[in-house]
């Protein structure tokens, strides 16, 4: 598969010479290679053809006596992309390493059909600090860097043999066989589709910023369209755009793909299947996350309702199905999803027996007329402007998305309205009927005592609540999933999501009519993050949010904002409408300009 993208006439010159020299080469060997490698085209054409897979066999693996995997046994086949989901901790990630050969297991073993190219999306981003941007893209494809330097080496010798010559032969119809002629001039490209300027791709990957490493090492996973891609969290650390051109580029794939994400919205777009990691086992779906989500959900509704006729609950799960087959995307991916679901039976479909936590917040008051004004709020840092001259109000029934290219914009501005810091110039003030609740983007400080979870509840009790007994803590606690024991854990011990967790069930019990989230999906799995989506949604107060789900800031913004060193852009609309208006995108243009 091609990759659209803008020319680069700079490699494009230095591939085209290249390929010119070489296959002046080529052809002064002609006869004795044609001898010597008669079949070599014809069977990389068939091998291009085949229905090829990765097999995971009888895999089990456990530490100690946590068994994460017990006799997994799984195909995965070319055509589909796979969305590998689960709790936090089920094993996703260890998943993929064990597909990668980076784990072994304690029994069973990978298959992988001979002759298929596996590329992983690598996390360590000072790997490749000695390399320029470009060539670390390039050892994305494993065989094709060896090739270029065993071609370069024999071509730099002084006493160039017929050996040697019969020798580069082999090795240029191996080179132009994998695209390497192209090489330079796709991954170039791949680059520039990623984000990452050409000026930076001579550069050393020691010598650009770590938002730019992350691009660089997705581009080394996409470079040369492997057989079988493995990637774990591929949009961190990515904008709106470059996740959208990612979306399009997986969706249109035509390989192997395995994906671990909490990104909803990429989940949908790009998936045919799921693959669940629940209970040390692993089970393929067919449909992307939400069809896997509201099916499951569904069929667990159907088992509970003791009224509902066998015909009408059959009937309704047919008429889910056929709703979500109706396809409405062109792309590779939707259509092979849309064949899968319209073979799909009501047998396959099963309920859900995930815990998803309890996300409700109920205000003791409706917000008055004054909600919050702001007047000319400015703000710069290093001497950098994150954002200048902005005013809004807020009315009754407003949800409001706020964004900005520069992420730590929209965090200083909430740090801003919540007193945590100081606003260069303006000012703002809060309507007496508010009682907001904040979800800062950094929470350590609220978690360096030693504190049990009750203990640390009970210290943000408000003061309209007289009855703050142990059950009714308990309560609290046992929404975001933690029970019995769970509560005498210390805070100072607690993982990203379970801290997370504990500062939502504080939100909850301020029976806030306003609430303040800086990234809310940030350390939470699947789950969690579609019960806040939900409880947002139907949350009857105003609602404050910057995130990187692309699902939760459509689903829940009616209005958005968006914070530039030159002002504010200000919508009553979608997110999905905001990022589609052409005078939106003219202005977002001037604005940062």
């Amino acid at each position: 598969m091609g990759v659209a993208m803008p020319k680069l006439t700079k490699y494009a010159e230095k591939s085209a010479g290249l390929q010119k020299h070489n296959l002046r080469i080529c052809d002064n060997l002609k006869p004795q290679i044609a001898d010597r490698f008669p079949l070599r085209f014809l069977t990389f054409a068939a091998r291009k053809q085949r229905k090829y897979m990765i097999s995971a066999r009888n895999i089990t693996l456990a530490y100690g006596k946590r068994v994460l995997f017990d006799e997994v046994n799984i195909n995965f086949t070319k055509g589909n992309c796979y969305g590998v989901i689960g709790a936090n901790g089920a094993g996703k990630s260890t998943f993929l390493k064990i597909l990668s050969g980076d784990i072994e297991p304690n029994k069973g073993n990978i298959e992988i059909s001979p002759g298929e190219r596996m590329a992983v999306l690598k996390q360590n981003q000072f790997e490749f600090d000695d390399c320029s941007v470009l060539n670390t893209v390039l050892m994305g494809h494993k065989r094709l860097w060896e090739v270029m330097h065993e071609r370069d080496k024999i071509y730099a010798k002084a006493d160039f043999t017929e050996e040697d010559g019969m020798k580069a032969g082999e090795l240029e119809a191996e080179f132009g066989e994998m695209g390497g002629y192209e090489a330079e001039s796709n991954a170039g490209s791949l680059l520039s589709s990623l984000g990452v300027k050409e000026e930076l791709h001579q550069s050393l990957m020691r010598d650009i910023p770590s938002n730019f490493k992350v691009r660089v090492l997705l581009a080394q996973a996409l470079f040369g369209n492997p057989d079988i891609l493995l990637l774990d969290e591929p949009t961190n650390g990515l904008d709106i755009e470059t996740i959208g051109w990612l979306e399009n580029f997986l969706a249109d794939y035509e390989n192997i793909v395995l994906v671990v994400s909490h990104d909803r919205h990429f989940l949908d777009t790009i998936c045919t299947h799921v693959a669940d990691v629940d209970r040390s086992k692993i089970k393929v779906f067919t449909g992307n996350y939400t069809f896997w989500y509201e099916s499951s959900q569904l069929m667990s509704r159907q088992i509970n309702d003791k009224n509902k006729k066998t015909e009408e609950k059959r009937q309704a799960l047919l008429d889910f199905i056929a709703r979500f087959s109706a396809n409405a995307s062109k792309s590779k991916q939707a259509t092979s999803r849309k064949k899968a679901l319209e073979k799909l039976t009501i047998e396959e479909i099963e309920p859900s027996n995930r815990k998803y936590p309890g996300i409700i917040f109920q205000p003791l008051r409706e917000v008055g007329n004054q909600i919050l004004n702001v007047e000319k709020l400015s703000k710069s840092v290093d001497g950098r402007k994150l954002f200048d001259k902005v005013s809004f109000s807020i009315n009754k029934g407003e949800k409001i998305a706020f964004l900005s290219r520069d992420p730590l914009a929209v965090t200083s501005f909430f740090e801003i309205i919540n007193d945590k810091q100081k606003a260069d110039t303006g000012k703002f003030e809060w309507g007496t009927t508010i009682t907001k609740a904040y979800l800062p983007l950094e929470n350590e400080e609220f978690f360096t005592s030693g504190m049990t979870l009750m203990e640390w509840l009970r210290q943000y009790v408000p003061a309209h609540v007289t009855d703050a007994d142990e059950p009714f803590l308990r309560g609290f606690l046992g929404k975001m999933l933690f029970s019995g024991d769970d509560i005498q854990k210390k805070t100072n011990v607690l993982s990203g999501g379970e801290k997370v967790r504990c500062m939502v069930s504080r939100m909850m019990l301020q029976n806030p009519n306003l609430v303040i989230l800086d990234q809310p999906t940030n350390h939470l799995d699947l789950e969690s993050i579609q019960s806040f989506n939900e409880g947002c949604q139907v949350f009857p107060g105003i609602v404050l949010i910057t995130s990187h789900d692309h699902t939760f800031m459509q689903t829940v913004a009616n209005r958005i904002i968006e914070l530039t060193p030159k002002g504010i852009i200000d919508r009553l609309m979608t997110f999905d409408e905001y990022m589609e208006d052409s005078r939106v995108k003219e202005l977002r243009e001037e604005m940062y300009s």
